[in-house]
């Protein structure tokens, strides 16, 4: 297996420098920032991270003000109790994307969020006080119980809020193999998710570093 120092300096050279490499990896919020956030903000970012799955990211940025306000600034009380009208409604409304089917799943996590609420207080503080060590595990609860969230999109809600978590991209799956850490592996396995998991575990140890930066240094040496 590659050393972590290793994985950093052909990282840092296939970036242009350890400057440029710095300057692109992720930075995690603190337990308190994220449990800070509101909770309309992590429905509004699951929904776009759904959204964005298997389509042009540019294209839902561009039109993520209008997003906003065709689903009430995602106000988890106020989109769980819209109508099936309503949502038949959105999917005609031209200033989203009018894809019925992840429509619905707006709906279904509002649900999913409200549920969180009530047993942690917050989303957000479910989010925030989920166990470090056991970021499969959170990946496999919104799976479960949210709409829409397996493959890359949860973690990557949990990347952009600032929660830390490694991505299981391409690259970083490459990388795992290329550097000796895993023979093979799949993304979908929960035996190898745990498997992985402990890989990250062991560069974080060797490094001190966060999940999120492991994850993009990874990528960075493919």
């Amino acid at each position: 297996m590659t050393s972590f120092s290793a994985l950093y300096k052909l990282a840092a050279a296939n970036r242009g420098g350890t400057e440029l490499l710095e300057a692109i990896l992720p930075r995690p919020k603190t337990a308190a920032q994220l449990a800070e956030q509101p909770d309309s903000r992590y429905l509004s970012m699951m929904s776009r991270c759904i959204f964005r799955a298997g389509f042009v990211w540019r294209v839902i940025d561009n039109k993520w003000s209008g997003f906003e306000t065709a689903f009430a600034e995602f106000n988890p009380l106020a989109v769980a109790h819209f109508s099936d009208e309503k949502l038949e409604a959105l999917a005609q409304d031209k200033s989203i994307v009018r894809n019925f089917t992840k429509i619905v799943a707006v709906r279904n996590n509002a649900v999913y969020v409200l549920d969180r609420q009530r047993s942690h207080g917050s989303f957000a503080e479910f989010i925030a006080h989920w166990p470090e060590d056991n970021i499969t595990g959170l990946w496999l609860e919104m799976k479960k119980q949210g709409s829409r969230l397996g493959g890359n999109t949860g973690p990557m809600m949990l990347r952009s809020m600032g929660r830390d978590t490694f991505l299981l991209t391409k690259d970083v799956c490459d990388a795992l193999i290329n550097h000796g850490f895993m023979k093979k592996f799949s993304p979908t396995s929960q035996r190898d998710l745990k498997l992985v998991e402990q890989v990250f575990e062991d560069l974080r140890a060797e490094s001190g570093r966060p999940l999120c930066q492991i994850s993009r240094i990874l990528s960075c040496t493919v």
